[in-house]
Formats: C-alpha cells, sequence, structure tokens
C-alpha cells in the first residue's frame, strides 16, 4: 500500500475516536458518530470524504453517517447483519474492500460480543504496517461491554485479533485506557510492562495526545483479557468470583463482570 496514506484521530463526544484513513487528497471516516468534527476536519485538510467504515450499530459510532454521505457522496460500509439505516455495502467476514480512490483496501472480520453485528476492518498502510480498526471490541487494556453477545462470543472475537502480528496497530473507538489500566493493576498488581505503560499513558493524557493506536504486541503483554488462559489471570478471577472458572470464557466473563463494577 501507499506509504503516504496516514490515520488520523478525531476527537468525538466525551471520549470517542473517529479515525480518517487519509492520502492527503481523499479521505475515508472510522465510525462516525458525530457530523461536525468530521466535516471541520475535512474542511481544514481540503479533503474529499469518499468511503465511511461502520463496525457496529451504537449511536457513538453511527451518528453522524446519514448526513455526511449526503453531503459528500461517500460510500457506507456496514455490517450485514445490521440494521443500519444508510449502508450503501453490506460486509461480512472475508471480504476485502477497495477504499479507491484512496490506494487502500480493508478486509473484514466478524468479532460480536460487545454487538452481535460488530465487524473490524484490517489492512496494511504499507509493506510492514497492518493496522485493524477493532471498533468497541479491544481497547487498550480493555474490551467493550457486553451488551448482546455474551463471554464466549467475545472470547473468540479476541481470539482472532491475537492471530495478527505482533506490530499491528490497535485503532480502538474510545480513550478509555487510563481507567482501564487503573483496574487492570488490581488483576496483575505486579506486572512490569503494565506499570511502565501507565506512566507513558499519563504523560500523553497530560500533553492531550491521544494513548491509541496501541499494538496488539503490548496488548498480549498487559491486557487482561487477552490473557484469561493464563494462570496469574485465572486466578485472579477466582479471586473476585470466590469459586472456580472451569474455562478462559468463564474467566473473561468474570473480568469484565469486575469491570463493570470498577
Amino acid at each position: 500500500m501507499n506509504a503516504m496514506v496516514e490515520i488520523k484521530p478525531i476527537p468525538a463526544f466525551n471520549d470517542n475516536y473517529i479515525w480518517i484513513i487519509t492520502d492527503g487528497r481523499y479521505a475515508c471516516a472510522v465510525d462516525p458518530g458525530q457530523k461536525d468534527p468530521v466535516a471541520v476536519f475535512l474542511q481544514q485538510h481540503h479533503l474529499q470524504l469518499t468511503s465511511i467504515l461502520i463496525t457496529h450499530h451504537h449511536q457513538d459510532h453511527t451518528g453522524g453517517v446519514l448526513a455526511l454521505a449526503q453531503e459528500t457522496g461517500a460510500r457506507v460500509y456496514g455490517p450485514v447483519s445490521s440494521q443500519i439505516e444508510g449502508i450503501d455495502v453490506y460486509v461480512q467476514e472475508g471480504d476485502t474492500l477497495d477504499l479507491e480512490p484512496l490506494p487502500l483496501s480493508v478486509s473484514v472480520l466478524e468479532v460480536p460480543g460487545h454487538t452481535l453485528d460488530h465487524v473490524a476492518y484490517w489492512g496494511q498502510i504499507s509493506f510492514r504496517q497492518p493496522f485493524v480498526f477493532c471498533g468497541d471490541t479491544l481497547f487498550s487494556c480493555g474490551c467493550g461491554r457486553l451488551f448482546e453477545g455474551n463471554s464466549k462470543q467475545m472470547l473468540q472475537s479476541l481470539d482472532k485479533l491475537k492471530k495478527m502480528s505482533e506490530n499491528t496497530l490497535v485503532y480502538c473507538a474510545h480513550e478509555y485506557t487510563l481507567s482501564n489500566i487503573r483496574w487492570a493493576l488490581l488483576v496483575d498488581s505486579s506486572n512490569p510492562d503494565l506499570l511502565d505503560w501507565q506512566i507513558r499513558a499519563q504523560e500523553l493524557r497530560e500533553q492531550g495526545l491521544p494513548t491509541v493506536p496501541t499494538t496488539l504486541g503490548q496488548e498480549l503483554r498487559t491486557n487482561p483479557f487477552l490473557r484469561a488462559n493464563q494462570r496469574i489471570i485465572q486466578q485472579a478471577a477466582e479471586q473476585y468470583a470466590g469459586r472456580f472458572l472451569s474455562s478462559p470464557a468463564d474467566v473473561l466473563g468474570t473480568l469484565r463482570e469486575w469491570k463493570n463494577h470498577f
């Protein structure tokens, strides 16, 4: 892929990120929950919006889609199992999307758990730099709440992401990192990678900078939800639950319940 393609964050609401893929002329918006921040960014950078990618149906990811598509003519891609209004091209696992005129294509993974219609889009910015837009499935040191799916589905979805190379840039849709780290330290208090990440993440936020994208390698070292099969995480989850947990899915479900009450 063209090395000139860049991915930029647009803050939205209180803690959302809308991601913009651009080559300096054309742009693709990922999960535009609000129209106005995207419209301002496009005007400031003299960009033409040509495509929109949707990961799932929640309003904070779709609220700006219709207006942006109507004003720009952008083609809208979204999950086949969704009832989202305005989708032009329905996507499912195994699909590859050519985002022309951007010199970029992305492939689709189905990652239910947070919602049943959730998908992720992955590709490569350049030969050596893979990326994934994972919406609310995976966060830095966290994962999405199980609003519609269950822990087994979320575990299977996270396992798909875990198969990617460790240098994959993980473009999460929310700035939850500091809160997630504080919780993760309850689970895994002596993890040196997690303690180091807390310091670096705090420095980034103090400078007004995003803590994402993170990398898959960092998440494999610090994110309890990606380590539900490791004994240290199982023991912490069992202590919280006060009972034996018989599978990684049970561990993940307990971790998610723990995080819900954090």
